[in-house]
């Protein structure tokens, strides 16, 4: 990966990025090299408390690979993926909290595939709640289907 010096450039083009929650900089280095930035609003820091009672700081990559890993192919793009991350992130810090529990943060992920897509909801959930029998899928099914039925 090429390294540009930020310092040394200058912006040629600023755009808000589609998302309206990034700023999107098209800039040009001293040698006319052009490059983008997209700047992303700085949130404090966040403590995930893992199922084992250990914690370590939110890593939104982390977050985006578990989701590509598992679901990934279920989507037709990137931003499809970024969009529930954003929605999970805007979840979780509405809560104001300094710490949130894993589970939470993968209750939310499951929120959000429920809404978009089945199989990957099922797929997630399955490595989630570490499945271990035909039944476990049997019973998120039926949880599913509850719930689309508004019982």
């Amino acid at each position: 990966m090429t390294q540009y010096d930020l310092s040394n450039s200058r912006v040629v083009e600023s755009r808000e990025g589609a998302d309206g929650k990034t700023i999107r900089r098209r800039r040009e280095g001293p040698d006319g090299t052009r490059f983008t930035t997209y700047e992303r609003v700085e949130r404090p820091n966040l403590a995930v408390i893992k199922k084992h009672g250990s914690r370590e700081l939110y890593d939104r990559e982390k977050l985006l690979g578990a989701i590509e890993k598992s679901v990934g192919k279920f989507f037709d793009s990137e931003l499809e993926i970024q969009d529930i991350v954003d929605n999970v992130e805007e979840a979780v810090y509405a809560l104001g909290e300094p710490e949130i529990a894993s589970t939470q943060i993968g209750d939310k992920v499951l929120d959000q595939l429920a809404k978009r897509n089945e199989v990957a909801y099922v797929r997630f959930a399955s490595v989630y709640h570490e499945f271990k029998t035909l039944d476990d899928f049997v019973d998120i099914l039926k949880n599913r289907l509850k719930k689309q039925n508004g019982d």
